[in-house]
């Protein structure tokens, strides 16, 4: 790069971008813009000679042949920028312009394009000085607020503490960042005031003023912070008439507020949350009323209530106990209930209340006498009025109410953190990846089911590890449908419309709706557009949105229905606490209340509760499957919480660890699951002489390599009359009994008998699991001597099961074992003599015990090569009972 560029009028983020891109690019030349604002140019009369900075008028004529321009995404004419000079941009705001050839891009959400330029000089270990880490600082402290505004993010606030470990010096930043006004700002100030409204649009709360100056007064922008931070809307218009022109200067707090929008309509720009115009040939009055105008069309409504409420909500009658209530409100966690009489909202009660009268002893005293008057909201009232009711009750839960009977209720957290920060196209975003990824009958089929859930009162969601997979490009059609309201009606509904048959648990709130069944008599589906959806989608499961309790650590959970923020925190891990909305008014939302998206960026695997795997101590295992399988990494407190609950796993059934254990064979590359659960401690806290090395690891990766365990054999040592194997014998994919031998192989016999009851394996898979451990401690060494006859191999290995034999074949070390393992099962076992008893009968032989030697006889001497035909064997039969005659 030759040069460095910022934006006219900059402040202190792009002058700090600037030092920032030189550190980056340090054969660079960073160039001051023309004007720069008050308290930079003071700043920088003050500060210059310690800064790389070169001014316009100082610069030799010459073109550039790249440039980098930062905190901004346009440039203008400046000295040596050519049509054919390379233009990299890089600001901290999303891509608003069109790229021409030539141009590039890079940014990243942060609140000020500095905090990008510090992360790389960290990352890179580049030196500072104090003064370059506090222009650096003011950078990020003037476009964040001092990371208050909701523009800041983790990034800024991490940045920061880089530079003040670097000595950056917070006087000085104190200093240019709230410089007094002058007197020209100050008179403008107080005119302002006088003349500032506010009106509601879209239910947001919008302050504008319109106000003449006697002159050009500079850095109207100083005034517009000053009087947001007074009178805190939703976002601020600022019109002001100076000379010959009008400066429009914005400023927003909400995703649905885009001032670049508005301003863009007066020939401005800027970026969502702060922008300006200058606007010519319009007087004051006609500039506000077309101001408001745009205001009306651009503003998007407001997030309401019913945005960020749960459905369902817990109620306390008036003649519950003290006691009663307290044992609720720790059952489910809440620090308040709405009290109800015949279904109608009386009251609220809160913990305090609850705690107090404990205290004194009240028990049995009806909450009735403690509960306060009833504060509520509507669904379709706004946020500010719900945090208006929240000041003046001192409630953290508000019940919500419709028809005067509550439907839900919202609390501090729903407010505060309303499904987290989205973008405002972040629902078109999910929706489109909905409608690439699934089959389009589908996808037609959800939203009707999400239009019928609608119209029965409900929501419908997709949650877990399909939202997940989505996020990661990774999706599949295991879809988890969860249903705020009653699933197994919703199946119902649905079953009456399209047909098939639901299956419904009434305890758990479930249901499994059978596309398979949905043909008449004839076998024709009854809607000819899901015909091709049935053909690979047998069922969709609807789950009611529910709680689960455990009475005690690691038991199956007691369940209840409550809301789909309720039924996400149930989870175990917060990548799977993600949920899509598919409600018609809410259809692509991404509900993330726990931070699952963070995560899934990071790369974490974050458990919710301290006592998750306590109360499910299988969940250690599904941590290390997940982490493996994305190539995560356990997160430190995580993996703490996994140490101190190892013990639990005593406490599991093995049916439930068999479960896990089975999930982890269908992964990819099951063995890095498996030792890092190893690594973990799990396998020896489920069954202590378990292990799993580097010879597990290697043989499991071969069983997947093998197309078959089915292993030549050298034709020429045997007979080639050999019936082949029959295809029922052959094990084409390794299963979980494979998989389990491995883990077994090298326990004594005695412990691999505990190991697979502990995991109550069945009967079957017992059995081939101890036929293997007697092939390797009784069998193999015999396998190993230089002369063996195939009929002595027959008799070695036929009491033996296929299943065991290819297992065994798969984990012995020794070739000669394994060749004749081979051998014995791709031709010596199907070799037989053609006579039979029926023909020994017809010889005159009498029936009898020497039927089984004749016949044993015949076939040890066909595989060892002695007759190869019928009359051979006959005549070897005659042979035998001659000699018996003899004797």
């Amino acid at each position: 790069m030759d040069a460095i560029l910022t934006h006219e009028n900059a402040d202190f983020d792009a002058l700090a971008a600037l030092l920032g891109a030189k550190k980056i690019y340090p054969d660079a030349l960073p160039i001051l813009p023309r004007r720069l604002n008050r308290n930079v140019r003071d700043f920088c009369a003050l500060y210059a000679d310690a800064l790389p900075f070169a001014r316009p008028e100082d610069l030799p004529r010459q073109h550039f042949r790249a440039i980098v321009v930062v905190d901004s995404q346009g440039v203008q004419s400046a000295r040596g920028v050519t049509p054919k000079t390379r233009m990299h941009f890089i600001d901290h705001h999303p891509l608003t312009r069109d790229l021409k050839p030539g141009m590039t891009f890079s940014g990243g959400e942060a609140g000020a394009t500095t905090t990008l330029f510090v992360e790389q000089i960290s990352d890179k270990e580049l030196p500072l000085t104090p003064i370059e880490a506090t222009l650096l600082l003011l950078g990020i402290y003037e476009d964040t607020g001092a990371l208050t505004y909701v523009t800041t993010t983790p990034r800024d606030a991490r940045a920061a503490a880089f530079l003040l470990e670097r000595a950056a010096r917070l006087a000085i930043v104190n200093e240019f960042l709230h410089p007094p006004l002058t007197a020209a700002q100050h008179k403008l100030y107080q005119q302002l005031i006088e003349k500032i409204e506010t009106v509601e649009i879209a239910g947001h709360a919008i302050a504008l003023a319109a106000a003449r100056a006697a002159g050009y007064v500079d850095e109207v922008s100083t005034l517009a912070h000053q009087l947001r931070e007074m009178y805190d809307p939703a976002a601020l218009f600022l019109l002001v008439q100076m000379d010959d022109h009008i400066q429009l200067v914005a400023r927003s707090e909400r995703a649905e507020i885009d001032v670049a929008a508005t301003a863009a309509a007066f020939g401005g720009g800027g970026h969502d949350k702060a922008a300006a115009a200058l606007i010519r040939g319009m007087t004051l009055r006609q500039a506000k009323s077309k101001l408001i105008k745009s205001l009306n069309a651009s503003i998007k409504p407001s997030l309401l209530v019913r945005h960020v409420m749960s459905f369902g909500a817990h109620t306390l009658a008036t003649t519950t106990t003290v006691a009663q209530a307290a044992e609720a409100m720790n059952r489910y966690g809440h620090e308040g209930f709405p009290v109800v009489r015949r279904g109608k909202l009386v009251g609220v009660v809160t913990r305090r209340e609850i705690d107090r009268a404990a205290r004194h002893k009240l028990l049995n005293a009806p909450i009735k006498n403690l509960m306060q008057k009833p504060a509520a909201v509507t669904p379709d009232d706004s946020l500010d009025k719900l945090r208006a009711v929240m000041i003046e009750s001192d409630l953290g839960q508000v019940p919500v109410v419709k028809d005067s009977r509550i439907i839900g209720i919202v609390t501090r957290t729903d407010l505060i953190k309303p499904w987290g920060k989205q973008r405002p196209t972040r629902a078109e975003e999910m929706a489109a990846r909905l409608e690439k990824w699934l089959p389009s009958e589908l996808l037609a089929l959800l939203r009707d089911a999400s239009q019928l859930a609608h119209d029965l009162g409900f929501s419908l969601y997709i949650v877990g590890g399909f939202v997940r997979d989505l996020l990661l490009n990774q999706p599949n059609l295991d879809l988890d449908l969860v249903v705020e309201g009653d699933a197994i009606a919703l199946a119902q509904a649905l079953q009456k419309k399209y047909g098939g048959r639901v299956h419904g648990h009434t305890r758990f709130g479930t249901a499994k709706w059978m596309l398979k069944e949905m043909k008449d008599e004839s076998g024709e589906t009854q809607d000819r557009k899901l015909s091709s959806l049935i053909s690979h989608l047998s069922s969709l499961d609807f789950s009611t949105a529910r709680t689960e309790f455990y009475a005690h650590p690691s038991a199956l959970p007691e369940v209840e229905t409550s809301s789909i923020k309720q039924d996400l925190h149930r989870r175990d891990f917060t990548i799977n606490t993600l949920a899509i909305c598919l409600d018609p008014e809410r259809y692509g939302q991404l509900l993330d209340p726990f931070g699952g998206e963070a995560d899934l960026q990071r790369g974490l695997i974050r458990v919710l509760h301290n006592l998750s795997f306590i109360e499910d101590p299988t969940r250690i295992l599904r941590a290390a499957r997940f982490e493996q399988r994305f190539g995560f990494k356990i997160e430190p407190r995580t993996a703490r919480l996994i140490g101190d609950a190892l013990d639990m796993f005593t406490r599991v059934s093995g049916e439930r660890i068999r479960h896990e254990f089975t999930l982890i064979f269908r992964e990819r590359e099951p063995e890095k699951a498996l030792a890092r659960a190893h690594e973990l401690g799990a396998l020896k806290a489920i069954f202590a002489p378990l292990d799993f090395s580097d010879w597990h690891a290697s043989k499991f990766q071969q069983a997947r390599a093998a197309e078959s365990f089915d292993f030549a054999a050298n034709p020429s040592t045997i007979a080639q009359d050999a019936a082949p194997l029959s295809d029922s014998r052959r094990v084409r994919t390794p299963t979980a009994v494979t998989y389990l031998g491995l883990l077994a192989y090298h326990l004594t016999p005695s412990a691999a008998a505990e190991f697979c009851r502990r995991l109550r394996l069945p009967n079957a898979e017992i059995e081939t699991i101890l036929q293997l451990l007697a092939l390797r401690a009784e069998v193999e060494p015999r396998l190993r001597v230089d002369a063996l006859a195939p009929s002595a191999l027959y008799r070695l290995l036929v009491d033996y099961g296929d299943d065991a034999l290819a297992l065994f074949a798969l984990a012995t070390d020794d070739e000669r074992a394994r060749e004749r393992i081979a051998l014995f099962r791709t031709r010596v076992r199907g070799i037989a003599p053609e006579l039979t008893g029926d023909d020994l009968k017809r010889m005159g032989i009498r029936p009898g015990p020497q039927y089984r030697h004749i016949l044993e006889r015949l076939r040890d001497a066909r595989l060892d090569g002695e007759i190869s035909t019928r009359a051979e064997e006959e005549l070897l039969v005659n042979q035998a009972i001659g000699q018996s005659v003899d004797r």
